[in-house]
């Protein structure tokens, strides 16, 4: 009787059993077997892996090309769909630069012309600096001023830094009218360029300014000692990590402009500019590149100047360029012509002229690792790797909109 309820107890258990194997869902994957554990050393080995991950640099300039974004990616407002640069793709970008990693470190600084009205607006610049990139690799600021900086501008300002800092005067016979320029009549223009509403068309001090930072300011006697310089005014932001040295970049790649933002000049500050600048061309075709950018700056072959410029309150650059003979004859057939005080010539269009005639256009670098923000005008990487290192918006990107010469700079 037992023997027949255990045959039983089996034969139902058998029964049940078959059919629950025909009731499982036979989509679910089988388990995987786990992983062999991991040794602490191939762990470290891992995380150093990662960490040492070299990028290569971008390409040169003239290899650039505009590739396609992808929908995913496509999130911006601007007027222009921004294509996808080669530069926005993390490999590459440049390669993490450190103080430790580079074999020489440039001999650099950061160059700033200023007055001591500036002082809190400075501050709040230097901040942002020093936090994305300079804490690193503490580059000395050289500050310039045509009146002497007062003790209390000197002591908030190295506050802000443990690198070296340095104030300099500006020579009076820097900042002043040359003798063949005719004080009347620019006053007379001046009045003029107010009355249309010129962008600091009634500016005395302006005009001062500008001729300065145009041919004068790169051979100030504490920048003798440097070879690159960064440009940077009070009050503009920096919004991005900085992982490499801009500097190092420069110097490694041998590019001697670098540029984050390309604008159009404002036309009524600049009516006889490209004329001069025609009259250079002629006098020096020795100065000229074979390699240049005339392009950029001129729908038709150098007819006339399409306004476009670096925004030049941001520029890094190498001061040999600015201190060669090409270019200071370039500022001396410039500045003799009155243009600075008759009209208003800004730094910017000489800069950019100068860099897109005498420059070989793989010299000119488009630092789009670098959030920057002048006044309303902004440039905030939109590639979704750099955005993690930035605190920028995407949507106040100017690079796309459709006044922008950057897009026309890096298709040609």
């Amino acid at each position: 009787m037992i023997r027949k309820s255990a045959c039983c107890h089996l034969l139902i258990a058998f029964i049940l059993g078959f059919i629950a194997s025909r009731l499982v869902d036979r989509s679910l994957p089988l388990p995987l077997p786990l992983p062999p554990a991991r040794t602490s050393a191939q762990t470290q080995l891992e995380r150093t892996a990662q960490c040492d991950n070299t990028l290569p640099p971008p390409p040169p300039l003239h290899t650039r090309r505009l590739l396609p974004s992808s929908s995913s990616s496509s999130s911006s407002s601007s007027p222009i769909a921004a294509p996808l640069l080669l530069s926005d793709n993390p490999a590459s970008s440049p390669a993490p630069s450190t103080p430790q990693s580079s074999p020489i470190k440039p001999n650099a600084a950061f160059v700033v012309l200023l007055q001591n009205k500036d002082l809190h607006d400075m501050r709040k610049t230097m901040r942002m600096l020093e936090s994305t990139f300079n804490r690193r690799y503490g580059y000395p600021y050289v500050f310039l001023n045509n009146v002497p900086f007062t003790e209390h501008f000197k002591t908030h300002i190295q506050a802000m830094t443990t690198a070296p800092v340095k104030f300099g005067l500006i020579p009076k016979e820097h900042w002043s009218y040359p003798s063949f320029v005719n004080r009347t009549q620019a006053a007379l223009n001046r009045k003029d360029m107010e009355a249309r509403n010129v962008p600091y068309g009634e500016s005395e001090s302006y005009r001062h300014m500008c001729r300065y930072e145009s041919g004068l300011i790169f051979h100030h006697e504490l920048l003798q000692e440097y070879d690159y310089y960064w440009r940077v005014e009070p009050g503009v932001s920096f919004s991005c990590e900085l992982d490499f040295d801009p500097f190092a970049v420069m110097k490694t790649k041998k590019f001697k402009y670098g540029f984050t933002i390309a604008l159009p000049e404002y036309v009524d500050t600049i009516p006889t500019l490209w004329e001069n600048v025609r009259k250079f061309m002629k006098l020096h075709p020795e100065h000229i590149a074979k390699r240049n950018s005339l392009e950029w700056i001129s729908y038709d072959q150098g007819e006339t100047y399409n306004n476009c410029h670096f925004w030049s309150n941001f520029e890094i650059i190498d001061l040999s360029f600015f201190r060669s003979k090409a270019y200071t004859d370039f500022f001396q057939l410039l500045d003799a012509t009155g243009g600075f005080f008759y009209e208003r010539w800004g730094d910017a269009p000489v800069h950019s002229i100068a860099a897109a005639l005498m420059l070989d256009r793989r010299e000119i670098h488009f630092f789009n690792e670098i959030g920057y923000r002048h006044g309303v005008y902004e440039h905030c990487p939109e590639n979704p790797a750099l955005q993690l290192k930035c605190a920028c918006d995407p949507k106040d990107n100017v690079d796309w909109v459709q006044f922008s010469c950057l897009r026309r700079f890096l298709e040609t």
